[in-house]
C-alpha cells in the first residue's frame, strides 16, 4: 500500500547518491517516483561513469540500514518507498570500469607525458618558438621613457636657437640659448635659456659642461614642454607701477 501511494501523481524524491568505487561522489539528486530503475541507472550512468548493465543499486535509510536492493530494472523507483535524505547507493560489477582503481579521484594515478628538452626543440609551433619571434621586451618603465623622450625631441622641432620665449613656472622670459640633448643631465631633450633677469640658476655651465655664455644667474636648462616660443618682448620693470 506504501508503495502504490509512492507513485502517485507527478512525484518526486531527493537522494544522497553514493559509489562503490568514488569516495568523494556524494551528490544529492531528485528523480520521479514514477522513473523506471532502469531509467534511474541510465540517469546515473551519465552522472559516474557506470554502464547500465553493470550496475547494481542499493537504497539506505537516513540511519544507514538497508532498505532494499532495487534489483527490477522494470519496476518504477516509487515501489522501494524511497523518502527525501535516503542513500541510493550504486555498485560498480565491471572490473575493469573507468570508476575502478581511483582513476576518476586521484589524478597522481594518471601517467603524465613527457618530452626531453631536444625533442621538444625540434617541434614547431610551439610556445617557446613563438616568444622568439616577439621582439624584445623593454625594461619596466623604458618604454614609458622612450614615449617620453620622443615626445620632448617633437617639441623642440619647434624650438631654434635665437627664439624668445617664456618659461614656466613665473613667465620668465629670454631667448633659447640651445637646444638638445646634454651629457650631463638626465636622458632626454633640453631647452637653455639666457633670461632677461637674474631669476635662473648658471651662466651656461651645468656640472662642469658649458651649453652656452650667459651673465650668471641668467642661464637655466629647462624641458620643452615648458618652453613657450613667441613674440615675447622684454619686459619693462616700470610697466606695472602707478603713474
Amino acid at each position: 500500500m506504501a508503495s502504490q501511494l509512492q507513485i502517485q501523481g507527478d512525484e518526486s524524491v531527493l537522494l544522497r547518491v553514493t559509489h562503490s568505487n568514488m569516495k568523494s561522489f556524494s551528490p544529492e539528486i531528485r528523480f520521479s517516483l514514477q522513473m523506471s530503475v532502469e531509467a534511474v541507472k541510465d540517469k546515473l550512468w551519465k552522472k559516474c561513469g557506470t554502464s547500465v548493465n553493470s550496475m547494481s543499486l542499493e537504497l539506505y535509510d537516513e540511519t544507514g540500514a538497508k532498505v532494499s536492493v532495487l534489483s527490477d530494472n522494470a519496476r518504477p523507483l516509487g515501489f522501494y518507498s524511497p523518502l527525501d535524505g535516503y542513500c541510493l547507493h550504486v555498485i560498480d560489477l565491471d572490473p575493469a570500469s573507468v570508476t575502478s582503481g581511483g582513476w576518476l579521484e586521484d589524478t597522481s594515478l594518471v601517467e603524465k607525458y613527457s618530452i626531453s628538452e631536444e625533442a621538444y626543440e625540434k617541434l614547431g609551433g610551439t610556445f617557446r618558438k613563438f616568444k622568439e619571434t616577439l621582439p624584445p621586451k623593454q625594461p619596466p618603465g623604458q618604454e614609458s621613457k622612450i614615449s617620453d623622450n620622443n615626445n620632448r625631441e617633437d617639441l623642440c622641432a619647434n624650438i631654434k636657437i635665437g627664439d624668445r620665449c617664456e618659461v614656466e613656472p613665473g613667465e620668465r622670459r629670454g631667448t633659447v640659448k640651445f637646444v638638445g640633448q646634454a651629457e650631463t643631465l638626465a636622458p632626454g631633450f633640453w631647452v637653455g635659456v639666457q633670461f632677461d633677469e637674474p631669476v635662473g640658476k648658471h651662466d651656461g655651465m651645468v656640472k662642469g659642461r658649458r651649453y652656452f655664455d650667459c651673465p650668471p644667474l641668467h642661464g637655466a636648462m629647462v624641458r620643452p614642454d615648458k618652453v613657450k616660443i613667441g613674440d615675447y618682448p622684454e619686459k619693462d620693470p616700470f610697466e606695472d607701477e602707478e603713474i
